[in-house]
């Protein structure tokens, strides 16, 4: 016969309380010890028991939940940590709003430039397979994979140049270029400077009568005034406007390489009044370049196009692409007068006579 001690009673409680000896907590102790590893054995063999009573699905479902949770746990080890900065929240904000670098955008469905239609690529997809149908898809390589990489490029431009609404890729990108780029028609301006000159001065004695002329545009600027005579309008040509200035208006179809038919091509004459800042902005494309020919060029005015400053010389013209990242200021004094430059777009010399085709198609006004 083995004798077991025996827990106590309620009944044992109430005995006055003895200190325990050494022997007895050290059975109490052994025994618990004992029951603690019984416990951890059952519940081990229960665990077993349990996984292997799972059916396969279960199995499967448990491992694509580790798996997703390794996937997790990698990716966000890779995030890059993000900036903490409230200007770029503020810029959000003002880009919600119709202002991006300080540019105001007027949101007018007509506009190319400030309206972001949505379904764009698709559209334009279509417009180049149309072209394609009626012609070739022969030298539409580059156009066709500029449509196809459209947003990846937009995106993945530095922030120098970021044409706003289509890039063409691989031409050559250059702040300024030189007369040479287009030789003819450069030389065909500056040979009419005087002529150009004789109706801009015909045109602006009208601001003596009223605050804006008919046909004269006024654009947001900081400070100061900007004033804008279109003869031609992305791609359209203003009737008015150019009744008003027909020798100029006849000059523009002398030129070689003026971008006439769609909606990247425009043709004005522009003047900053002193004190005026144009904004920082980007233009709609990078397949035209933009010539200025200098009608009246006071002192301290400049253009700024990629943090490059160049200066307006009377009856010379300036060429840039004004893709990349520019701004224009007039700081002379009042008594000079306005800063006054007749410009056109004009193609970017590498861009191929029948990408010029294919491109007047897809972009033709209100296609």
């Amino acid at each position: 016969m083995v004798w077991v001690p025996l827990s106590p009673t309620s009944s044992d409680r109430r005995a006055p309380l003895r200190a325990p000896s050494t022997t007895t907590m050290s059975l109490e102790w052994l025994t618990d010890w004992s029951w603690s590893l019984d416990g951890l054995r059952d519940f081990i063999a229960t665990s077993i028991q349990s996984f292997r009573d799972c059916d396969a699905t279960a199995l499967v479902a448990v491992a694509c939940l580790l798996v997703l949770f390794v996937w997790y746990c990698y990716h966000v080890g890779r995030e890059q940590p993000r900036a903490y900065a409230t200007v770029n929240a503020l810029m959000q904000s003002a880009e919600a709003n119709g202002v991006q670098n300080g540019f105001v955008y007027c949101h007018s469905p007509e506009c190319v430039r400030c309206s972001h239609h949505d379904g764009l690529n698709q559209k334009l997809y279509h417009n180049l397979q149309e072209y394609a149908k009626r012609y070739s898809w022969s030298g539409m390589g580059r156009i066709h994979k500029g449509i196809r990489e459209q947003g990846r490029y937009l995106n993945s431009r530095p922030s120098i140049q970021k044409p706003e609404v289509f890039f063409l890729p691989d031409l050559p990108t250059t702040p300024y270029f030189s007369r040479d780029a287009q030789k003819h028609d450069v030389e065909l301006l500056e040979r009419n400077f005087q002529t150009i000159l004789c109706e801009f001065e015909t045109l602006y004695k009208a601001f003596s009568n009223c605050s804006l002329p008919q046909g004269w545009k006024m654009n947001s600027t900081p400070s100061g005034e900007w004033f804008t005579f279109y003869l031609v309008n992305q791609g359209m040509c203003v009737p008015r406007n150019c009744r008003r200035c027909p020798r100029t208006y006849r000059l523009l179809g002398s030129l070689r390489t003026c971008i006439g038919n769609n909606v990247f091509g425009n043709a004005c004459i522009s003047v900053l009044s002193p004190g005026t800042v144009i904004a920082e902005h980007y233009g709609p494309t990078n397949i035209r370049i933009r010539c200025h020919l200098g009608l009246k060029t006071p002192s301290n005015c400049e253009l700024v196009v990629g943090g490059e400053p160049q200066c307006w010389a009377e009856g010379r013209c300036l060429l840039f692409d004004d893709s990349f990242l520019h701004t224009a200021f007039h700081e002379g004094a009042p008594e000079e007068g306005p800063r006054v430059v007749f410009m056109v777009d004009l193609w970017h010399p590498n861009v191929a006579a029948a990408e010029r085709q294919a491109l007047d198609f897809i972009f033709a006004p209100g296609r």
